[in-house]
């Protein structure tokens, strides 16, 4: 089965000689079909670097990232624009909502950049936000959506249109407890119906949602659970 996504000795340098700083060192990483990963560690161990060449939102300076088999490095800019609109999903830490349009605008703006028809991109945003409980605000702008509602909606846009790789940073930050558990359980539905899916994540309740749990810490992969179902495994081995 190929993966949807594979790291194979990714590697992600910053700088050079005093100000080098190895963000990233050999990083080997499998999803496959079906798969959910976290990825825990503490604050600046590579986590969110590790997210960003997942998503070709960086490039390794040594290795190769490939998604469906296909190594980005092949791709131009617009190429690797083209696969993030269309087969990978990726919640920020920040929203990065777009100010000027409402919630259902921003969630369907990246199905009409594929020349989906405004009505048929309108009606899979509503639908999206409907499953995140946002159907009654779908027609406000981001200033004035709560920091949770607008931390649902980036989600909403990361997952609309049945992406292949879902990819998300720290997604639920800004949630209550009961909301934060239905983002992941939108996570793992999407996983579920063969999707692929990565989460960074402090917290050890929610990597329990995950198949498996990638453990790193100053750059480096130093351990992976296969089984993360019991909090008790993965709490004590991460610190913030």
């Amino acid at each position: 089965m190929t993966p949807v996504l594979e790291l194979k000795g990714a590697s992600r340098v910053h700088g050079r000689g005093r100000l080098r700083v190895e963000a990233l060192i050999d990083a080997n990483v499998r999803v496959e079909p079906g798969a959910l990963v976290a990825v825990m560690g503490p604050s600046g161990s590579g986590k969110t670097t590790l997210l960003a060449l997942a998503g070709g939102l960086d490039r390794p300076t040594s290795g190769a990232v490939l998604i469906d088999g296909r190594s980005l490095a092949e791709l131009d800019a617009s190429g690797l624009a083209r696969l993030r609109r269309q087969r990978v999903g990726y919640v920020f830490q920040q929203y990065n909502l777009i100010e000027g349009l409402t919630a259902a605008e921003n969630v369907s703006l990246p199905l009409e950049l594929d020349g989906i028809s405004r009505r048929e991109a309108t009606r899979a945003a509503i639908e999206v936000l409907e499953l995140m409980g946002l159907s009654e605000v779908a027609h406000r702008f981001p200033e004035e959506l709560s920091g949770g509602e607008q931390q649902r909606t980036a989600i909403a846009r990361a997952v609309v249109g049945n992406k292949a790789l879902l990819l998300a940073d720290e997604p639920t930050g800004a949630l209550d407890t009961m909301t934060g558990e239905s983002v992941l359980r939108l996570m793992r539905k999407h996983c579920d119906s063969g999707g692929a899916g990565v989460l960074v994540t402090h917290d050890a309740r929610l990597a329990a949602w995950a198949d498996r749990v990638v453990f790193i810490r100053d750059g480096r992969i130093v351990d992976v659970t296969e089984d993360p179902t019991g909090p008790e495994s993965l709490l004590g081995q991460v610190t913030p």
